[in-house]
């Protein structure tokens, strides 16, 4: 028997999960939601849908009442996450939600504890943290193949999409905060951004009061271990990278999406004191092997599995959703206040 899958938004991402689960062996997708008729459309006729046997629809509430419906995909804009999510579980369907789970750290949590009592899978699609690559790192860094800890950098930019629901921080630095709470197994204790605004200075953010979505942002997080990291967010630069390091006393970590043949390497190196001067030693570089995958492809694996299993799985969870949620709401305050330093 297959699970009956429904997908909510077909935008940009929420056709990926149209694809993976009209691919997986253990699911049936038997509706397709979204509030455009054209978007609908669209995803009906890439997939060659057929609408005898999977109901394309612009109500939710006519999806609800299918008695074959097992779980729920959430791919709309986060604004609405909450009331959906919320309704969902309440109506007794697992829920796979696109990160963010919702704009507010306290509504995940409530959320988290509402599919815990129902005993509901709610795993929230953290797609690097299925990323065979961002797990091949945790396990250098845990192995210690880096020495000492000393700090990270990260940089992710380029030109376009612009979103005019929220700003780049909340577009892009999930992803970076998501990787480095990971590879370091903490959560930052002090946050602090600064940004700047040049394409809509007049628009706000629905968890903001003040205007300008914000196009590019300089985050920095502080970690309990004293580790700190740099983040560079920016959607108006056509300099398009997506790079995540972390330096040790013996080397450095590099992951760099750009780099599609060797996205995970050591750059390997430290200092040798001869009297006052520091001297190079053990300089190389060596890529690191990884097996390729496709990460959205084994978050909703995962998330069948664990349907199937009757397993509650911590790993991208929505308590994981709600820290970093709580994160990004920090990073905001700091922006609005200039830079300065919050304390989480």
């Amino acid at each position: 028997m297959k699970l009956g899958v429904a997908v909510l938004g077909v935008g940009r991402w929420g056709v990926h999960f149209v694809r993976n689960f009209l691919e997986h062996p253990q699911t049936e997708l038997i509706a397709v939601v979204d509030s455009y008729e054209d978007s609908l459309t669209r995803c009906q006729e890439r997939f060659d849908l057929n609408s005898n046997k999977v109901l394309l629809t612009t109500h939710w509430e006519k999806v609800k009442r299918l008695t074959n419906l097992d779980a729920v995909v959430v791919a709309t804009p986060a604004t609405t996450h909450y009331s959906i999510i919320q309704d969902a579980l309440q109506s007794g369907y697992h829920v796979l939600a696109e990160k963010p789970l919702t704009l507010d750290p306290a509504e995940c949590l409530e959320l988290t504890e509402l599919a815990r009592s129902k005993n509901l899978q709610l795993l929230v699609d953290h797609t690097y943290l299925f990323n065979s690559t961002v797990t091949k790192g945790q396990e250098i860094i845990a192995a210690k193949e880096l020495g000492d800890l000393r700090y990270g950098y990260a940089t992710r930019t380029h030109l376009s999409p612009v979103r005019q629901d929220v700003d780049a921080l909340w577009d892009l630095a999930i992803h970076d905060i998501a990787i480095f709470n990971y590879w370091l197994g903490e959560s930052p204790i002090q946050v602090q951004a600064k940004g700047q605004t040049w394409l809509q200075k007049n628009s706000v953010m629905p968890i903001s009061s003040q205007p300008g979505l914000a196009d590019m942002v300089w985050v920095t997080l502080y970690y309990p271990s004293g580790f700190q990291t740099h983040i560079h967010l920016c959607w108006l630069n056509p300099d398009k990278q997506r790079r995540l390091c972390v330096v040790g006393s013996q080397g450095t970590l590099i992951f760099d999406e750009m780099a599609q043949e060797t996205p995970l390497t050591i750059q390997q190196g430290y200092f040798a004191q001869e009297g006052e001067n520091f001297i190079p030693q053990g300089q190389s570089r060596r890529a690191i092997d990884v097996e390729k995958n496709e990460p959205l492809s084994q978050v909703c694996d995962r998330f069948i599995q664990n349907i199937l299993a009757n397993k509650q799985d911590n790993f991208s969870s929505g308590k994981v959703g709600a820290e970093l949620v709580k994160v990004l709401r920090a990073l905001t305050t700091s922006l609005e206040q200039q830079g300065n330093i919050i304390n989480l």
